[in-house]
Parts: C-alpha cells; structure tokens; sequence
C-alpha cells in the first residue's frame, strides 16, 4: 500500500494547517488563506525533487495524462504508442483527447519495446507514452534515442513509478512532460491526485491554463480579470491533497529504501526455487521496488506455482490474466464502446489510419506476462511477515 501505510501525524499536522484557514480551493482568497498554499508548495517541492523546472498538481494521474496530452497538441487525427501492459487510464486519456491509440508489444522490462516504435509508427503517430510499469524503467534511453530520430514527443506515464530513477534522473523528467498518480495505492498519495512536470515553460503554461478554464493565474490582478489565452476545464488540485502530498513527499526516500530492503529478502527467497528468474531491471538502483516480478520457463508452470504459492498465503497476480492492466482483456476497448454513441474517437473523420488490437501482434506480452507473477511490496513488512512469505515459497516450491 506504499504511502497509505505511511499516514500519520505529519500529514494531520499539514490538513490542519488549511482547515484552520477554512480556504481548501488552489487559487484565491490570499488574506483569508494566511500565507498557506500548500498545492503551490508541494508543486515546487515535487518539481525540485525530480529536477525538473516546473510542476503542476491536477486531481488525478488520469487527468494529467488528458491534461499533458492537451498542452502537447495532441488530439483528433492523431496517432500515439501505447505499451500493451498498462493501466487502461493510458488508454483512455489518449482517447479523451480524441487521438487514437496505438498498441505496443513490451520487452523483458515489462515496459515498451523501443524497438516496437519504428514498427508501429505510421504518418499519423505523434507521440509515444512510455509506461514505467510496476515501479521500474522502461529502456528510457533508448525510447528518447528513437523518438528524437522520428521527431515524436514523449510522454512519460510514471503513475506507478514515483521515486523510481534511471542513471541516477527521475523517471518523469526524460520527455517532454511526465505524469504522476497519488490514489490511494499508490508510492505516494493524496487519495486522488496526479502531477505532471516539465523543462518547458511553454507547455507548463498551457497545462496550467488549461486545467483552470483558462485562467492565466496573473498575481496582479484579480482572479475573475485575468487575462485568457485558451479554453479549458477544471482539473485543480485542492489544498488538501497538496498538503497530503507535502507530507508524503518528505517520506518517499524513506518509503522506496524500506521497500528496497523487502524486496531483497523476499527474492533471494524465491531465486533458490528451480527456474524462476527476475524481471529485467534496466538500473536496478533505480527501481522503486514498490512490486517483484519473477517468471518461470512456461506458463502452465507460473500457473501451478501461483496456485501453490496462494495455498500457502502468498498473492501474486498474473497480469495476462488481469482484467485492467492487459488489453487484450478489455472487452468494451476491444468493441470500441467509448462513452460516444458514435464510438468517438474511432469514428472521426479526420483519422486516416487503420489500428487493431490483436494478441498476435503482442507475441512478446503474450509470452513474458504468462510466465511472469507480480507480488506487491509493503513498506511495513514485520520479520514475522516476512518468515510467513519466505516459508510458503519454500513450500510451494517443494509442492510444484
């Protein structure tokens, strides 16, 4: 549960702080509020962190993928990578912003093949959403390396990787722009929440602007005169998320080196069972470790070994099997069944591509994902906890 194991009195202590001004909204009120802008604060905070010039809190990771996808100028006619082994919220921002999404096999990482890219490129693809799923990079140096040989935009989906680095920089800051989710499971969290960060101060404003209905936040005048640029819609972060994730941010280092250490005990545990063998780590001092990952030779044996696995108390989740971060396992995505009678946006005009989502055109994901289990990494892992798991390997093993 990451972060949500980690609530205690210094996220009481920051809630207090706004709730004693009464002011909870982002923008405004600056007598009333006393100096308190805690979204502000955890936005340049979390910029720092991850040494990138700016930082925008929004009210979900989904939204601040649609939100940087906006301010990046992607939208109908347009094409964009997607890895096959997401959350379907990649998905579904490509789609909010009218663009079709193009579905991508994944390597040995878990992540997006970079070789996939000049595969399944066309005239139409604009930009490539590289997924650093399970707390761990994708080949991001070969990703950025491909899309400035194509002239494509990158777009970093970090919702599962906070605190995760490549050769020492943030998974986030490599593209264009990055985004962060802080739901409730998440490494670190405000309940809902997301963030997105950048070096561009162009494409900041404009997802600034544009997740405010346009206001330009001048600070010499009043809110309701500013001047305005684009329209938008409202996808703000309120006070009391920020001042959760102020809290929670001083944590992250904390809360990646106790999974680390988890992590660790947990697979050495399973690297003495017969043919399991680790997910591939393309920095392994960078991983989050905020999930293990180990796979088996076939997979009606992963299979046997999760069931034995779970005989003994031990979860794993297949993620071939898994009903929201596969695709080939979202039957409304696959009928094109958005939330457009019309079936937007697969059926506008403007596109003049042809996509399909079909198992064959994954064999990798195919492959590697049914061989592979996943195992959850708590923060708070009591040597009790830990014996428990380390004997069920040990006896599911033998039971195999």
């Amino acid at each position: 549960m990451a972060g949500a194991e980690m609530i205690g009195k210094e996220e009481i202590r920051e809630v207090m702080d706004v709730l004693e001004t009464g002011i909870l909204m982002r923008y405004g009120f600056d007598k009333e509020r006393r100096g308190i802008y805690k979204v502000r604060q955890f936005e340049e905070e979390f910029a720092g962190y991850c040494k990138a010039g700016y930082a925008l809190g929004v009210t979900s990771g989904s939204a601040a993928l649609k939100v940087a996808l906006t301010a990046l100028d992607v939208g109908p006619g347009d094409e964009v990578l997607v890895p096959c082994f997401t959350f379907l919220a990649t998905y579904e921002a490509v789609m909010e912003v009218g663009a079709i999404p193009v579905m991508v096999d994944i390597d040995d990482t878990l992540n997006l093949d970079p070789q996939e890219i000049e595969r399944k490129k066309t005239p139409y693809t604009k930009a490539i959403i590289p997924v650093h799923m399970c707390g761990s990079a994708a080949r991001i140096d070969k990703i950025m390396e491909v899309a400035r040989k194509n002239k494509l935009l990158v777009l970093e989906d970090n919702a599962q990787g906070c605190g995760a680095s490549f050769q020492g920089k943030k998974l986030g800051s490599f593209g264009e722009m990055g985004c962060f989710s802080f739901d409730y499971v998440k490494t670190v969290t405000t309940g809902e929440g997301g963030m997105i960060i950048t070096d561009s101060l162009d494409l900041y404003h404009r997802a600034e602007w544009y997740h405010d209905h346009g206001h330009d936040h001048n600070p010499q005048v009043s809110r309701a005169l500013e001047g305005r640029t684009i329209l938008g819609f409202n996808y703000r972060m309120n006070e009391l998320q920020g001042a959760l994730g102020l809290a929670q941010l001083h944590k992250l280092d904390y809360i990646v080196a106790e999974q680390k250490k988890n992590k660790q005990i947990i697979k050495d545990a399973l690297a003495q069972v017969p043919g399991v063998k680790f997910r591939t780590l393309p920095d392994p001092a960078g991983d989050s470790a905020t999930f293990l990952a180990f796979n088996l030779p076939e997979e009606g044996l992963a299979q046997r070994f999760q069931n034995m696995l779970s005989a003994e108390g031990v979860d794993t989740v297949c993620y071939k099997r898994n009903l929201w971060h596969y695709v080939p396992n979202w039957e409304h995505f696959l009928a094109r069944s958005t939330a457009s009678s019309k079936k937007y946006p697969f059926t506008d005009p403007t596109y003049k591509g042809k996509v399909q989502y079909t198992r064959e055109s994954i064999p990798q994901a195919e492959d590697i994902l049914g061989r592979t289990l996943v195992m959850g990494i708590s923060v708070k892992m009591s040597p009790e906890k830990l014996n428990s798991i380390k004997k069920g390997i040990e006896q599911a093993a033998k039971n195999m």
